[in-house]
């Protein structure tokens, strides 16, 4: 294949669609928890707030300022981030990460549809704005799971 073929297989219309189509974009006012997270080769960086009841995520934003494709990882996990336990987050982090650097299957429900992103595992460049948002609300998480117990 040539480079500009594996673009165009890369960033498929179904990214693409992603892009536009994101849950829970922007800020929210006076969160439990904000992390901030910035990949450092490519520049990509995620802002999470959420607030947390019960070990539960029950409000949760995102500023998302990314390549095509860490934008469509911060939808796909947007889709179903209200309710989720940190536990949850973390499968699905360390999930998404085996299935770009070690070849493993995509990560499994409630978080479903990143198997999208298996072209990207070729582009180590772009495995880190990839794992941001889910990173970045993992350690948001953490950080409102401490300020609770305070």
């Amino acid at each position: 294949m040539t480079a500009e073929t594996d673009l165009i297989k890369l960033y498929s219309q179904r990214i693409l669609a992603l892009t536009t189509d994101m849950p829970h974009r922007g800020r929210l006012d006076s969160p439990q928890a904000s992390v901030k997270k910035r990949a450092p080769l490519c520049g990509s960086n995620v802002t999470v707030d959420l607030d947390m009841a019960d070990g539960r995520i029950t409000r949760f934003a995102q500023d998302v300022k990314a390549c095509a494709l860490g934008q469509a990882s911060a939808a796909l996990m947007g889709q179903n981030i209200i309710g989720r336990t940190r536990a949850e987050v973390e499968t699905a982090r360390d999930q998404l990460r085996a299935m770009l650097k070690d070849g493993a299957p995509p990560p499994d429900a409630p978080f479903t549809g990143f198997d999208v992103l298996e072209p990207a595992r070729e582009y180590r460049n772009r495995h880190a704005s990839i794992l941001l948002s889910l990173e970045a609300t993992a350690q948001a998480m953490g950080e409102a799971e401490q300020s609770a117990c305070a």
